[in-house]
């Protein structure tokens, strides 16, 4: 007897591979699988602009990166005590302005240099409510705690979302015809809004990325995280302690379900290589001056260079400065 409903994971889709470039967008899929594909040693850059949550602000963050804007700081405003960007997730705010424009014009650089050299585009939205600054009807990125009434907070419709992505994808493929877009929906209940509010608010997103995808076929493509989660893990125990959040397990299934449906098994065999070189490094010896570890560490170097003659793409930088620290200690 089955005692779940599988999820049908899509079929015969493009591979993501590690000599490609992918860039991830979004809130809890694109974060939490942006750090497995960099522990795996795909090359990758994970949200700019910091988190974002709806679709309108990842839209204009494409559009900044795309046309390699630099942030000036009549853009930046003050609260309290820090420099803030209506645009970006507080982890680029600080006390110093020339601080914050300093990390954020680098990683806009950095992302605007990489684009049209980009294999994959994955963005997950999370919410489809909004926040409109009051004083221009700009839509924010994070509201950085200031106060509710400067802004109006509302739900934004399918027909709003396709009115900006379809000229947004059309630019995005003439900038780099080969790139490959993937949508996928965040599993994390907003549950401010109420369990219904939510609900409707991801309906409102899983309509546009369907609409996006029957019209943009070529390139673009859904990965239904938010189905795996919300019906084939339906069970707490794949929540974290807040109840809201996936737990641990419920993200390495879902690494597990994204494996099966863009990695080949030539991918698959360098991330079971990687890991094993992972687990090599972590290895704490109780001697660590003895001949055998040396001999081990000797060996891991070995391992990662005859990886590297094979895939000359794969960084492992880190792990050979590591590995040569600890021999020449």
């Amino acid at each position: 007897m089955e005692f779940r409903t599988v999820v049908e994971l899509p079929e015969k889709m493009p591979p993501i591979c590690h000599a490609g470039k992918i860039l991830l967008m979004g809130s809890c899929f694109a974060e939490n699988m942006g750090r497995l594909l960099s522990e795996n040693k795909f090359d990758i850059d994970v949200n700019p602009f910091g988190i974002l949550y709806n679709p309108l602000s990842l839209q204009r963050a494409l559009e900044e990166i795309m046309e390699g804007k630099v942030y000036e700081p009549g853009e930046l405003f003050l609260y309290r005590s820090c420099w803030h960007s209506p645009m970006h997730h507080s982890s680029f705010s600080d006390l110093n302005k020339d601080t914050v424009l300093t990390k954020i014009n680098a990683r806009l650089q950095n992302a605007y240099c990489s684009f049209s050299k980009l294999d994959w585009i994955i963005l997950t939205f999370g919410t489809a409510y909004v926040y409109e600054r009051k004083e221009d009807g700009m839509v924010i990125g994070n509201c950085h705690q200031l106060p509710e009434k400067t802004f109006v907070r509302r739900m934004i419709t399918p027909e709003e979302i396709m009115a900006v992505y379809r000229p947004l994808l059309q630019k995005i493929k003439k900038t780099c015809s080969a790139v490959k877009v993937l949508l996928t929906v965040s599993p994390i209940r907003h549950i401010r809004d109420g369990l219904h509010g939510n609900q409707v608010s991801k309906s409102v997103l899983l309509l546009a990325t369907d609409q996006l995808r029957k019209e943009f076929p070529e390139f673009v493509f859904y990965f239904p995280s938010y189905e795996i989660i919300l019906d084939e893990l339906r069970d707490y125990r794949f929540y974290a302690d807040d109840m809201v959040h996936p737990s641990d397990l419920a993200v390495r299934y879902l690494w597990k379900c994204f494996s099966e449906t863009f990695f080949t098994a030539e991918t698959r065999q360098i991330i079971s290589e990687v890991e094993s070189i992972s687990r090599d490094i972590l290895h704490r010896p109780f001697r660590p001056n003895s001949d055998a570890y040396q001999r081990f560490l000797e060996q891991i170097v070995l391992k990662i260079e005859r990886l590297n003659r094979k895939y000359p793409y794969l960084d492992f930088q880190k792990e050979k400065e590591l590995c040569h620290i600890r021999l020449n200690s």
